[in-house]
């Protein structure tokens, strides 16, 4: 089994990969331990299998919205639904997520199957997995917005 250290690593490598290549996006992790306030909108996606858990991206409105706009080319943020900037984040949370995998696949965690992305909005937004789960919260800069990178898991029984 690999190390909440490695679980680290490669969360924030995968998030640089996806928003780097997919995005146009530079991700870089937060020196400080700085959250996000305010109204967030919070993709998360779960998995299954030799352990299991939830990946989560949470950030601001308009960080969401800058996101959203890279992802369909646009110009401007004036045209943009709010639809559109929550499946952005539900779809980031699911490459985020499927970029993991593809690294953990390769340090033989096993495979692991994956849920529907899953979006919510509002404010101080908290999730859990209970007893004997680990939590690794990544507090990151998108380009210059905050979001954090929020992972959960578990061993499988």
């Amino acid at each position: 089994m690999i190390t909440e250290i490695c679980f680290e690593d490669v969360l924030l490598e995968s998030a640089k990969e996806v928003f780097e290549t997919m995005i146009y996006m530079s991700v870089e992790q937060c020196p400080d331990c700085i959250t996000v306030e305010g109204e967030t909108l919070l993709g998360s996606i779960t998995f299954t299998g030799s352990i299991e858990g939830c990946m989560a991206i949470c950030c601001d409105k308009d960080c969401a919205k800058t996101i959203a706009c890279n992802m369909l080319a646009m110009e401007g943020d004036d045209g943009i639904s709010q639809d559109e900037i929550r499946d952005a984040v539900g779809e980031i949370a699911n490459m985020l997520l499927g970029s993991l995998k593809a690294s953990l696949l390769k340090k033989n965690v096993g495979n692991l199957d994956v849920s529907i992305p899953c979006v919510v909005s509002g404010r101080e937004l908290t999730s859990s997995l209970g007893e004997g789960s680990v939590e690794i919260i990544m507090p990151i800069y998108i380009d210059e917005s905050v979001a954090e990178l929020i992972l959960q898991y578990r061993i499988a029984k």
